[in-house]
């Protein structure tokens, strides 16, 4: 058992932010990933300024309409976006090992900052 947990490496720090797409962009960005489903109003392509479209780790339309950013849902909306997440394993890996790298910045549209899908994301990239 012990040469078992003396082969595991811990795991490689991984550096993501969250922002606010409506936010301008900066260089301390690093990597820009939206992780909306919908395109946020009011924002042309040119200003979002992204790296990356991540509209399939956004969750489901259903999740999406049925938590409609109401907080006392927001336990539960986190429990059933895990749910959701557990079918997309690799795209999740792979923000994970860009993040080893360099900064990723997970872009979100909602109001709440505290309540939001990209901050679901990016629990689950830092703690695996």
């Amino acid at each position: 058992m012990a040469a078992a947990q003396a082969r595991r490496l811990p795991a490689p720090p991984v550096d993501v932010a969250l922002k606010r797409i409506y936010e301008k962009p900066a260089p301390d960005d690093g990597f820009r990933v939206l992780v909306d489903r919908i395109w946020p109003r009011g924002i042309s392509r040119r200003r979002a300024a992204l790296d990356e479209w991540m509209g399939d780790l956004a969750p489901s339309s259903a999740l999406r309409a049925w938590f409609g950013h109401e907080p006392s849902r927001w336990d539960e909306f986190r429990r059933r976006y895990l749910a959701e997440l557990r079918s997309r394993r690799e795209s999740i890996a792979a923000l994970r090992r860009l993040a080893t790298a360099k900064r990723v910045t997970l872009l979100y549209a909602a109001r709440d900052p505290l309540r939001n899908n990209a901050r679901v994301l990016k629990e689950l990239i830092e703690g695996d």
